[in-house]
């Protein structure tokens, strides 16, 4: 039998995960799997992202059974037999000599014949000692030990393995709701929130327990009143997101966009793929919005995400800006570690190294120190990653503001609770959100992403 082409397409994208670092969300949504059949594609995305979020503890099932190192495997054999270990112990409803024969086949199909009888082998004993009971197994290393020890340290251990669990499933889909909803999908005029509730006035994009929008159910976001959970249906599917009417964004990543506020002319300065410099365009519809990013294939790839016509993308490097403009608001949401986001991607966890952190952090103050020099007096920069690090967050500012006496820093708290009075934040337990005069957003603690951001004040 042709092997699952499900498991063709988990192999091939795990391979290049492993090594071209790419980004296994980007290559799930690859136009070259668009003639999978829905069934298949659930099933590779489950295969993907369940091997990479367990990897760690699949290893250790696999290394019980095999008599050879696992560092010694080719890359190719080590794949399918972390495919295969990962249908065995996590997929009740994959029959178990499926999982092995397309095991071996992948060997076969990659030309590393000469250890299919290895592979074959060292599944059949997983499956055969592998009892009802010891399914589905959390043991061995869901994380990097120094990553955990890290946050250990920093947070205590109850907090570290809260952020650990939230990692290993997959978070649910937010999206950006559209300021107007399309015709024909409003709901009963009694189904809607009143003026003043928890939701806030009609005026904003409207957000109903229980509705159905262009054929998926939504329930409120929780931090804020923009965002919706998809709870049923494929956002992907409707003509609201082909239209880019409705955006997929964690409700973290749209927080950071609501604090840089408003002004006349805004810079992005690490802007791709775009869903911030598109509510900064939208909220500052009189504003000239200039969004930079550094690979052209990115700031290509904005200019489709983002449609709005004050938004112009430029190709060019934060630290060498090809321009002497002021602008009255800056974003520098800057390229970090990504910790805060290992539950949407968990192959970070392990391409990252200890020594990353300050390799990054040098190139963040880079940028934070670059930017500083556009804003305009009396303007206002928010510096934001999706870093769990204090190296790529506190310290960043720390060591771009030393002896700059032109900048204060605001306080978040302050921010938040504008933002609350406005409608916009319904997280009520702002206190949560900061670290000092910082937001913070840590995964399992809050419903989100990790996030930090500063806001810094031009005097």
């Amino acid at each position: 039998m042709p092997i699952s082409p499900a498991r063709v397409a988990a192999f091939e994208i795990l391979l290049r995960v492993e090594a071209a670092d790419a980004y296994a969300s980007e290559l799930l949504h690859s136009s070259r799997l668009a003639k999978l059949a829905a069934a298949d594609h659930g099933l590779l995305t489950e295969l993907v992202m369940g091997v990479l979020r367990w990897r760690g503890a699949l290893d250790i099932r696999i290394a019980q059974y095999a008599n050879y190192s696992l560092s010694k495997l080719d890359r190719e054999v080590l794949v399918a037999l972390r495919l295969g270990a990962y249908q065995l112990l996590f997929l009740d409803r994959i029959p178990g000599h499926a999982a092995i024969n397309d095991s071996v086949d992948l060997v076969k199909r990659a030309r590393k014949k000469s250890a299919a009888g290895m592979v074959n082998a060292v599944l059949r004993k997983m499956a055969s000692s592998v009892s009802q009971d010891q399914r589905h197994t959390t043991d061995g290393i869901t994380h990097p030990q120094w990553l955990f020890e890290r946050w250990k340290l920093i947070w205590g251990a109850e907090v570290a393995n809260t952020i650990c669990v939230y990692d290993q499933s997959p978070p649910r889909t937010v999206v950006r709701l559209p300021s107007v909803v399309p015709t024909g999908a409003e709901p009963a005029l009694s189904d809607r929130p009143q003026a003043g509730s928890r939701m806030g006035a009609l005026t904003r994009p409207p957000v109903w327990d229980g509705v159905v929008l262009d054929g998926i159910h939504l329930e409120p976001g929780k931090l804020l009143s923009e965002a919706a959970i998809l709870t049923a249906g494929d956002i992907s599917q409707t003509s609201a997101f082909r239209d880019h009417r409705v955006v997929i964004q964690d409700e973290a990543s749209q927080l950071i966009a609501l604090l840089v506020g408003e002004g006349k002319s805004i810079l992005d300065c690490c802007a791709a793929p775009g869903g911030k410099t598109r509510i900064l365009a939208e909220r500052n519809p009189d504003a000239t919005v200039l969004a930079m990013d550094l690979h052209p294939h990115r700031a290509r790839l904005l200019r489709k995400l983002v449609p709005e016509t004050n938004v112009h993308v430029v190709c060019a490097d934060t630290r060498q800006m090809p321009f002497a403009t002021k602008f009255d608001c800056i974003l520098v949401d800057a390229p970090c570690s990504g910790t805060g986001t290992l539950a949407r991607n968990p192959e970070i966890k392990w391409r990252l190294a200890p020594q990353d952190i300050l390799r990054l952090q040098a190139y963040q103050v880079e940028i934070l120190t670059a930017a500083t020099q556009r804003l305009a007096e009396g303007g206002r920069l928010i510096y934001s990653t999706c870093s769990l690090e204090r190296e790529e967050n506190e310290d960043v500012i720390s060591k771009a503001m030393t002896g700059n006496q032109s900048f204060r820093v605001v306080d978040c708290g302050d921010e938040l609770r504008r933002l609350r009075d406005r409608g916009k934040l319904v997280w009520t337990d702002i206190g949560s959100l900061l670290a000092g005069a910082y937001l913070r957003t840590i995964p399992g603690v809050h419903p989100c992403d990790g996030f930090f951001a500063a806001v810094l004040e031009k005097l």
